[in-house]
C-alpha cells in the first residue's frame, strides 16, 4: 500500500496523462466543460494538454482528487451508475449542493468524502 501511495504521489508529480481525464469523462458520464470547471482548467488549456498528452502537477492534483472520490462514492455505494447518480444530486447532508460541484476545492471534497464515510459505517446524513 505505502508503494501504491508513493507510485500515485510520483505519478501526480510529473503530470498525470491526459487519458486519466478522459477515463474520468467516461466515469461520470459528462462533457469535458463540465468537468473542466471544477477541475479549474479552461478548455483552451484543456485542448493543449490533449496535444501534449500530459497535465501539469497542479492540474493532475486537482484530477486525481476528483478520480479518488470518483473511487470512493463507486466504493461505498455499490456501483458506477450509483456513485455517477449520487455525485450529480443535491445532498440534504451537504446542505442541497450536490457533490460534484463541492469537488473544485480541497474543503468541499473533504465535506463529500466525509458524507461517503458516514454513509460507509450507517451513519444517517
Amino acid at each position: 500500500m505505502a508503494n501504491l501511495l508513493i507510485d500515485t504521489r510520483n505519478a501526480v508529480r510529473q503530470g498525470l496523462p491526459y487519458s486519466v481525464f478522459e477515463s474520468v469523462a467516461t466515469q461520470l458520464d459528462m462533457a469535458p466543460q463540465q468537468i473542466t470547471q471544477v477541475l479549474g482548467i479552461p478548455l483552451r488549456t484543456l485542448a493543449r494538454r490533449k496535444t501534449e498528452h500530459r497535465f501539469t502537477p497542479q492540474e493532475s492534483d486537482r484530477l486525481y482528487r476528483l478520480s479518488r472520490t470518483i473511487e470512493q462514492a463507486t466504493e461505498v455505494l455499490g456501483s458506477a451508475e450509483k456513485a455517477r447518480r449520487w455525485l450529480k444530486s443535491p445532498n440534504r447532508a451537504l446542505g442541497g449542493e450536490v457533490p460534484f460541484d463541492l469537488l473544485d476545492t480541497d474543503i468541499g471534497a473533504h465535506q463529500v468524502a466525509e458524507v461517503l464515510v458516514r454513509l460507509d459505517h450507517g451513519i444517517f446524513s
